[in-house]
């Protein structure tokens, strides 16, 4: 059964406000038993708030766009009141914790089964009217947290199918506390400043596929997270992401930091990295672990994008296990695969944990690693942020820098320099603090 939203009222003209209409379309697919509600190609549906229910696939024909409003008290779904959020006091790549819950919404789901976005139209989250602090290379939003352009909560049987995600001002896909996820050939295109509008947040969530995706965003293009806000829901698990083109200011694929529970038997497999601030970063800064994950096959492309703005300095693959505070209780990293990986980067690989040795069983095979020089920002800094204190310290370019780890092996490593980045580079390997770091290279 098909319910056209404009049966149920809507204009699509690009300035008419169609929320009841599109809002009437789902309540009344969802009650019949299920069916499909077409948003049809040539127009543009403004609104604020929607509310997806089971059994109901939100199908965007070619053409038709879904485009959030210009007013903050469109998405104040649950009639807080809350439409003058807590304003950026300082940027958020000094301090941007969270907890996982946002107050403002844009398409919300929760306690559903069967939900579906299909089609090959776009969603558009409006990125404009929440710019704060804007210079050349970041922009920071007007206030944290920002209203997510898909906050989908403790969904089971959730498909996300070829559309366009676009324009989000905050995470983009937040998922939490769903099970059996297919994520399937969708793009999602954000601005390359805009801080904090990540591609995909599984969020606790367990038996999830992530395929076919093409996703360019900052911060993260996909970062798996555990918040403190969503225990109930327990680890972040069982999840695969394979076949991806990714590209981030941040990390493309990221672990964290929110890290407080395990993530454990994940893979990511046949992906390109390209024009990332950093490759993969597993920033556990939490009590959760890390372990059982495999990364193979995969084409890694980094470039520094400034030197403060955004975490990172260009490493292709980062593991850091860091405690957030003085008081934190900090897990652990364990059983982590990296097989045939490619690397072209401004840096190094870079192992980074607490001196009680809390990052072990990392296993790199036939990785190969070119350095040089793709950008003017200074060479000299190794970059832990968040972390206590600062979290940037001066340091050589190393091919491998491995700090408080143990049992590290290394086998077919192949490494080559270009001339440009020769003036900054230390020795080949830096091994501190380290047990049982076995290094096999050709």
């Amino acid at each position: 059964m098909i319910y056209d939203v404009h049966n149920y009222g809507a204009v699509g003209d690009g300035k008419h406000n169609d929320t009841r209409s599109i809002q009437a379309a789902i309540d009344a697919c969802s009650q019949a038993g299920g069916g499909q509600v077409l948003l049809s190609g040539g127009h543009t549906y403004r609104c604020g708030s929607l509310v997806l229910r089971s059994y109901v696939e939100l199908h965007l024909e070619m053409g038709a766009v879904l485009k959030g409003s210009d007013r903050l008290e469109d998405y104040d779904l649950f009639g807080n009141g809350n439409i003058d959020p807590l304003k950026v006091s300082v940027p958020t790549y000094e301090n941007c914790e969270y907890s996982g819950g946002p107050s403002l919404f844009f398409i919300y789901a929760k306690d559903c089964e069967y939900v579906s976005i299909t089609g090959q139209g776009k969603i558009d989250g409006n990125e404009a009217i929440y710019y704060g602090t804007v210079t050349p290379w970041h922009i920071d939003g007007s206030f944290y947290p920002r209203v997510p352009l898909l906050f989908l909560e403790h969904v089971r049987h959730l498909t996300l199918h070829q559309v366009t995600l676009t324009g989000s001002a905050f995470w983009t896909t937040h998922l939490v506390g769903c099970e059996d996820v297919l994520i399937d050939g969708i793009r999602i295109l954000n601005n390359l400043k805009l801080a904090n509008c990540d591609g995909i947040d599984p969020d606790h969530c367990k038996n999830v596929r992530i395929i076919n995706c093409h996703i360019e965003c900052a911060d993260d293009c996909i970062v798996f997270k555990n918040t403190a806000g969503s225990m109930e829901y327990g680890p972040c698990e069982n999840i695969l992401v394979s076949n991806c083109t990714l590209t981030s200011t941040s990390a493309a694929i990221k672990f964290g930091t929110e890290s407080e529970a395990p993530f454990r038997n994940i893979t990511v497999q046949n992906c390109i990295i390209s024009r990332s601030n950093r490759g993969i970063s597993m920033q556990l800064r939490d009590r959760g672990c890390i372990e059982n994950v495999i990364f193979s096959n995969i084409h890694i492309d980094t470039r520094q994008f400034s030197p403060d703005h955004w975490w990172g300095k260009a490493e292709p693959i980062a593991i850091t296990a860091l405690r957030r505070r003085e008081e934190t209780q900090i897990g652990y990293i364990r059983n982590v695969t990296f097989e045939n990986i490619n690397c072209n980067s401004e840096n190094g690989i870079l192992i980074y944990g607490e001196e009680q040795k809390n990052i072990s069983g990392i296993c790199f095979s036939n990785v190969t690693l070119h350095l040089t020089r793709k950008t003017d920002w200074p060479k000299d800094t190794l970059d832990l942020r968040p972390c206590i204190g600062d979290g940037r310290f001066r340091n050589s370019v190393h091919a491998l820098c491995a700090h408080n780890a143990s049992h590290v092996e290394v086998s077919r490593f192949r490494i080559t320099a270009d001339e440009n980045i020769t003036d900054s580079l230390g020795e080949t390997y830096e091994i501190v603090n380290c047990d049982e770091v076995n290094l096999k290279t050709v």
